[in-house]
């Protein structure tokens, strides 16, 4: 009978029980978004390990060097979610349509987006740049040996006595024409009606909603930013200058709903899960900021966009936020979210039954599958699968869960690993 409900129920219906906090089959995400993906080297060895056909993997996201899921691919797996991304990433140029061999450091050829452009330097780092626009310094550096791009920190200091607010709403502008045309195409192709069609909100594409997340604050999608752009000068700045960070976040969210307006006047209620915030607010140890700064600095912003999306719309939204963050997940519950990823039980603190016991019925949780850092890269597939059908378990007991891994999967994680999560899904749903 178990067996036979997971034959009918359809992605979209997965995910309306787990909303629901209905025990049901559990929908399985792989590369719905940019915390939930994979890694491009291990996606070309998983085609190859389910012998699909060769070809480039697509990347959608290039700081961290995140594949596209293919429809095959995902068919191979059973994930049942679909990505619709922004014309712009984390760079500021765009990922559309046209996009273009390039060979990896490490020897693999990918396709990137037309504007996507790089140098390497004389210690063998490869460089990218904001916008593809070689006549400003690197944006990101990619070190020799590495796999991923980080950020370069190109602002002068922060001068407070000096400082003009608008330095840091450059990059939060009203979306063009262009870029809702982008969105209204992508829904327009998507392949199964079936499937929960997950979308990048406006802060991962320079349209507001982001609130200080930290992979965005030195500005990578600038040319030559200015402001508060450091990250030990942003930590200072929440505790020396609040009352600055609180305009900033109250202009970013002024725009950001704006967009997300444009979004929904554009493609409707055709996606289910809006991914809003991405903003880390906690280590593997506790919280980088008190819980008294995060009530009174983010949460009013918090509240304000996700009571717009709830009043206007259909769509669920979800908060990304890795670390010892059980302080404040009552906060983020307050705030609106609907859906909590990566759920990090492998941090200091969280643990995972406390977790289900303590917020399981007032949010989802959208991963928490596997220990993501230790044992999918250096475990049996037998250890993998084990502690899979475990967090299988303890999380969707009562619903109110998204199968994910406890963020992406990285180089170096065994292709065999990656189909145990996968059997253990399959398992874990026919009972």
């Amino acid at each position: 009978m178990e067996e036979e409900q997971e034959e009918k129920m359809t992605g979209k219906e997965k995910l309306k029980a787990a909303l629901n906090h209905e025990e049901a089959p559990v929908l399985f995400d792989l590369g719905g978004l940019n915390t939930t993906g994979m890694h491009c080297i291990v996606m070309e060895k998983l085609r190859e390990f389910y012998g699909l056909e060769k070809k480039p993997v697509t990347i959608i996201e290039p700081s961290q060097m995140l594949g596209h899921m293919d429809a095959d691919l995902a068919d191979c797996l059973g994930v049942e979610t679909e990505l619709v991304w922004g014309s712009r990433n984390c760079y500021g140029f765009k990922g559309e349509d046209q996009y273009k061999e390039w060979r990896t450091p490490w020897g693999q050829v990918v396709l990137v987006p037309e504007e996507f452009r790089t140098t390497v330097d004389a210690k063998g780092d490869t460089l990218i740049y904001a916008c593809g626009d070689l006549d400003y310094s690197a944006a990101g550096r990619m070190p020799r040996g590495g796999v991923y791009f980080d950020n370069e920190d190109r602002a002068p200091a922060y001068d407070e006595d000096n400082y003009d607010i608008n330095d840091n709403l450059e990059e939060f502008q009203v979306f063009a024409e262009g870029e809702i045309d982008w969105l209204k195409k992508q829904v327009g192709q998507l392949r199964d009606a079936s499937h929960v069609i997950t979308c990048f909100g406006p802060g991962t594409t320079g349209g507001g909603t982001c609130l200080a997340d930290h992979s965005m604050i030195a500005g990578p999608m600038l040319r030559e930013p200015k402001g508060i752009r450091r990250l030990e000068d942003f930590y200072m700045a929440t505790a020396a200058d609040p009352e600055i960070i609180q305009e900033i976040f109250e202009k970013e969210t002024e725009i950001g709903i704006q967009n997300l307006k444009k979004m929904h006047d554009a493609i409707g209620d055709s996606i289910d899960v809006l991914h809003i915030c991405g903003t880390d607010l906690g280590t593997q140890k506790s919280l980088f900021y008190s819980k008294s700064t995060i009530q009174e600095v983010w949460a009013p912003y918090w509240k304000k966009i996700n009571d717009w999306v709830h009043e206007n719309t259909g769509w669920k939204t979800f908060k990304h936020c890795c670390g010892s963050i059980a302080p404040i997940i009552d906060v983020l519950i307050d705030s609106g979210f609907d859906i909590l990823n990566p759920v990090q039980w492998t941090a200091d603190n969280m643990d995972r039954n406390m977790l289900k016991e303590n917020f399981g019925s007032r949010l989802v949780f959208w991963g928490g599958g596997v220990d993501t850092q230790h044992l999918l890269p250096e475990g049996t597939p037998e250890q993998v699968y084990g502690q899979a059908r475990e967090c299988l378990r303890i999380f969707s007991k009562n619903g109110g869960y998204v199968f994910n891994t406890i963020h992406n999967i990285v180089p170096g994680v065994p292709v065999e690993n990656v189909d145990a999560l996968a059997r253990a899904v399959r398992d874990h749903n026919r009972g």
